[in-house]
């Protein structure tokens, strides 16, 4: 009826001025009939259109109401898990803040990053194939209205906005947990667009150095079980990830934000983004490119998704629908590491109410259980040590021979006899103690990614068992737990027999404490505590060795030939 109406308006606006042309423009003909085509025109049938009238105004699309805001106001949605900050400029996220979590900064901790995202744009902002327009929805007035209480979820938030030509909708449902459904819309000519909601920015703990956001910084995407990571530092150039996809976003070490599309057909892509601080001296010219993450629908509907928003925390993602424990990678080992952590977790939970503690017990357990194995590879390395002189001089025997010359041969061949006779395994040391490699990875992951372990405080300097132990009594860093790691891998060296009569391997061996200790320098405290308590429960264990089962006498070596 709209669009009748305006033909009619147009046609009858046509003919008025046709009409008042006519009276003030046009002279009076004489009083002979005339041929002139103005006559004409005031003579056609009733039931013809005007001359003037024949090309009518193209039909003009339909008009929307305009919905604007009428100025920049903040909506906060927050319950005792977080509190996110939107604004009805443009509908987007300013803050998203974590409340039972601190940044590197003992600050709260707020997964947006405002200076990065004050210049590349924030969470929830809208991307279309027109720049233009995108810019122009990204920067509008939008209304919104909650409905709801963090008392009696859910919390319902829509933002709308027209200019009577475009309308955009988004609504935010809020639960319970860290997960949050959304729905987005762009209709144009009476028509969807396809629209793509994006974060970026960057993602995490900002606050961190940025090697070590370079580091933790990911895409992910996939699905259930089969994820793909893809680090922000390597990340060149754009990716578009083919449907079908069950779910995508960004993390940091300890902190994701997953998109989970309600279609599979929903596409993703992921990018890097540039940006120049605002300290422009160089101070932090090292800022890390952040990544961005866009989650699309190309068909003419709504976009629709939920997402969640929170810590790695395994229990917290298991709840969610579809799981969402895949996020945390044990790796290789994870039928190792996964068990592990259950029980460091049921040992802080049930016994100790302290992570450093737990880590201590759980060590001395896992101790107790290798101990038969320990106790095999010691006897071993008892009998290579008793028949260590008979080695010694097959290798003197043959020590002026080439490596590549065919009698290298007949000495292994020696020596394979010798190990026969005596009832010796020469792998025998190694074997057991290679059978503890993969608790040893399983536990450095498991100290390594859990957010359980992040902040976790153990004794008096001890204030965070996921970062590098940095004592300052004197105004720089003093490594006290790799010190006496350190010094208590000196002690079980000098208690345990040699494998080896090799004098370089003995020097090498000699070292490896010192290269250990720089190694775990930078490592986390947690995972050199649990080095300490294993190292301490091999000096006791060694001790104990050595009183109840003393070293065997040597075999003396044959007595040199007389020549």
């Amino acid at each position: 009826m709209d669009q009748e109406k305006r033909v009619l308006a147009a046609f009858a606006l046509s003919f008025l001025m046709l009409m008042l042309w006519r009276v003030f423009f046009v002279k009076e003909p004489p009083p002979k009939p005339s041929t002139k085509p103005n006559t004409a025109v005031a003579t056609q049938p009733a039931s013809q259109k005007p001359a003037a009238a024949a090309v009518p105004s193209p039909p003009l699309p339909p008009t929307l109401p305009v919905v604007e805001g009428s100025k920049t106001e903040d909506i906060v949605v927050e319950n005792d898990l977080y509190k996110v900050t939107f604004s009805t400029r443009g509908a987007v996220v300013e803050n998203w803040i974590l409340k039972r979590y601190r940044d590197a900064k003992e600050a709260p901790l707020d997964l947006v990053d405002d200076e990065a995202c004050g210049k590349l744009g924030f969470p929830m902002s809208l991307k279309i194939a027109d720049e233009a327009l995108s810019n122009k929805l990204n920067s509008a007035l939008y209304v919104g209205t909650p409905t709801g209480t963090a008392l009696e979820p859910p919390v319902k938030l829509e933002f709308s906005y027209s200019d009577g030509t475009v309308q955009v909708r988004k609504v935010f449902t809020f639960e319970k947990g860290y997960d949050l459904n959304a729905e987005v819309s762009v209709v144009e000519g009476g028509h969807y667009r396809p629209v793509e909601v994006t974060w970026p920015g960057g993602f995490g703990d900002h606050s961190l150095a940025p090697a070590i956001i370079n580091t933790y910084a990911m895409g992910v995407y996939g699905a259930i079980g089969n994820l793909t990571t893809v680090a922000q530092r390597k990340l060149s150039a754009d990716r578009s990830v083919p449907a079908p996809l069950q779910l995508a976003g960004l993390e940091d070490r300890y902190f994701a934000g997953i998109f989970v599309p309600d279609s599979p057909d929903e596409t993703f892509k992921l990018g890097r983004q540039t940006w120049t601080p605002t300290d422009w001296s160089g101070k932090d010219s090292d800022k890390p490119s952040p990544i961005i993450a866009q989650l699309g629908e190309e068909g003419e509907k709504p976009l629709a998704f939920r997402m969640f928003v929170g810590p790695k925390n395994l229990d917290v993602l298991r709840a969610q629908h579809p799981p969402l424990d895949s996020l945390v990678d044990f790796g290789w080992f994870a039928l190792v590491a996964k068990p592990l952590f259950l029980g460091l977790v049921y040992i802080y939970d049930h016994w100790v109410h302290n992570y450093g503690w737990a880590i201590v017990i759980l060590t001395l357990l896992i101790n107790f259980a290798m101990f038969p194995l320990k106790l095999k590879s010691i006897r071993s390395a008892q009998e290579m040590q008793r028949i260590a002189p008979l080695i010694k001089s097959i290798q003197d025997k043959y020590k002026n021979v080439k490596f590549n010359d065919p009698k290298k041969g007949r000495m292994n061949e020696e020596m394979m006899n010798l190990y026969k006779e005596h009832g010796v395994n020469p792998l025998g040391g190694c074997l057991p103690m290679a059978l503890q490699l993969p608790f040893l990875y399983g536990f450095y992951r498991v100290l390594e990614l859990p957010i359980e372990l992040r902040h976790a405080p153990w004794i008096w300097w001890i204030k965070d068992l996921s970062a590098p132990d940095k004592f300052h009594p004197f105004g720089f860093p003093l490594p006290i737990l790799p010190t006496v790691m350190v010094i208590s891998m000196f002690l079980m060296q000098k208690m345990t027999p040699m494998t080896t009569a090799d004098p370089s391997q003995q020097r090498m061996m000699m070292f490896m404490p010192v290269i250990f200790g720089i190694m775990f320098y930078n490592f986390a405290s947690g995972l050199v505590l649990y080095f300490l308590t294993a190292n301490m429960v091999g000096i006791a264990q060694q001790l104990l060795i050595n009183k109840f089962m003393p070293m065997p006498q040597a075999v003396p070596a044959p007595a040199a030939r007389s020549k």
